[in-house]
């Protein structure tokens, strides 16, 4: 009888509540009574007893079933609803990214030659950076660091491109080992590209992947020395710099933008 039971109860999960209800109906007619139980009117009250009976057993189980019925309903709702909300921002991660890489980037390449690349072959270099000879690296001051990396950022808000470069190489100098060097140097690219350097502009990403390999910029800085190298008309090595975004950076939105490229490159 127990197992008759559990059988019923996993069945009418998968059930309209409706169809249950015949289902028990029938449960009872097998067993030779009527619908409600002998004994119980049709109101649920005992009939012959004057006094209220508790509800049957299998009464209970039909409510608990169409309890639980109703939460699993919900909780597939909530989830629905979440996944939604996860693609939509990251939807709107990417046309961030997207816009920002438009509204920041410009100027014209310069003609390509084969001595033009940019991204040589230590993109993967661990060094630590230094600041130039005979200049010292200022001791950490993480107040004075976001300070002096904000207002650099700001000049780039304000589009003032060429200042921006300066504060952000002045940064450098002066912090090279500040926990915003990586976001400095990343900014630095965009913002030499910016003005039409080009050549400069892929200096400054190389140099992320090379002083900065675990930084979280770094293959944002990938996919832009690749967008160089095509501008620079050197093809093949934009091919590979985007496939080794999309190999060493999957799910990224610059894996996503790299694999957009290299099916539009010929």
């Amino acid at each position: 009888m127990r197992t008759y039971r559990r059988a019923v109860a996993v069945l009418a999960l998968s059930l309209p509540l409706a169809a249950w209800v015949e289902l028990s109906m029938a449960d009872n007619t097998a067993y030779g009574s009527s619908y409600p139980p002998v004994g119980y009117g049709t109101s649920g009250a005992y009939v012959g007893g004057g006094a209220e009976a508790p509800a049957s057993a299998q009464g209970m189980l039909f409510n608990q079933l169409q309890q639980m019925q109703q939460e699993i309903a919900q909780l597939r709702g909530m989830l629905e609803e979440q996944q939604n909300e996860i693609q939509r921002l990251k939807q709107e991660s990417l046309d961030r990214y997207q816009d920002l890489d438009r509204r920041v980037s410009g100027g014209a390449a310069p003609a390509a030659t084969a001595e033009n690349s940019v991204a040589g072959g230590a993109i993967n270099a661990n060094t630590t950076p230094t600041p130039p000879a005979g200049q010292a690296a200022a001791p950490a001051d993480p107040e004075k660091e976001k300070l002096f990396y904000d207002a650099a950022f700001d000049l780039i808000k304000a589009k003032d491109f060429t200042r921006a470069a300066q504060a952000f190489n002045g940064f450098l100098n002066k912090y090279p080992n500040s926990q915003y060097a990586g976001n400095a140097q990343y900014w630095l690219g965009e913002v030499t590209l910016a003005n039409g350097d080009v050549q400069g502009a892929g200096q400054a990403f190389a140099k992320v992947a090379q002083q900065y390999p675990s930084h979280a910029k770094v293959p944002d800085a990938l996919f832009k020395l690749a967008d160089v190298e095509q501008r620079l008309g050197n093809t093949d090595k934009a091919k590979g710099i985007l496939r080794q975004v999309i190999a060493q950076y999957p799910g990224s939105s610059a894996a996503q933008l790299a694999q957009r490229d290299l099916q539009r490159l010929p």
